[in-house]
């Protein structure tokens, strides 16, 4: 049985000036769904439409985490972007399937492969700016405190907690 827990963080790296890839980490359920829906959504309005969530260290979802991984899409799609999944569990890749929102949302193998999808034609250089911002909650509070909000092309971003 899987151990359910109140905390979730959120790595985020800008590779691209208008690309994020996010890495999330912990249980996407009841808890801390609009945490992940908050940070991430934060991340596509603040100026990277194109966002790559890495679920490799996703231990549970549940119906509130897929309704969150939904919401970011429409976020996407509102600011002229996209949303793609990259590493997605088992049991999560079934619930995708099983509700047919693997049709909307892509899901690739790999973070590169998800990079190449979406950047294909959207930029026209490497991008020579790169950053990367943490952000974790915990305790069930749901309320993160001394995020550091940043441009997403900054050349550098030093790590923020959230408590």
């Amino acid at each position: 049985m899987t151990d359910v827990t109140d905390t979730l963080q959120l790595t985020v790296q800008h590779p691209r000036p208008g690309l994020a890839i996010a890495t999330v980490l912990g249980d996407v359920d009841t808890r801390t769904a609009d945490i992940l829906r908050r940070e991430a959504s934060g991340v596509l309005e603040r100026g990277c439409p194109h966002l790559v969530l890495d679920l490799s260290q996703v231990g549970f979802c549940d119906s509130a985490g897929l309704s969150a991984l939904i919401g970011l899409w429409h976020t996407a799609q509102a600011v002229g972007g996209a949303l793609g999944l990259v590493n997605v569990p088992d049991r999560l890749m079934r619930m995708l399937v099983l509700t047919g929102v693997d049709a909307v949302l892509p899901v690739h193998a790999t973070a590169a492969e998800a990079v190449t999808a979406m950047t294909a034609g959207l930029f026209t250089s490497a991008g020579e700016h790169g950053s990367i911002t943490r952000a974790s909650a915990g305790g069930g509070s749901g309320e993160p405190t001394g995020v550091q909000r940043t441009a997403c092309d900054s050349a550098h971003t030093p790590s923020a907690e959230l408590s």
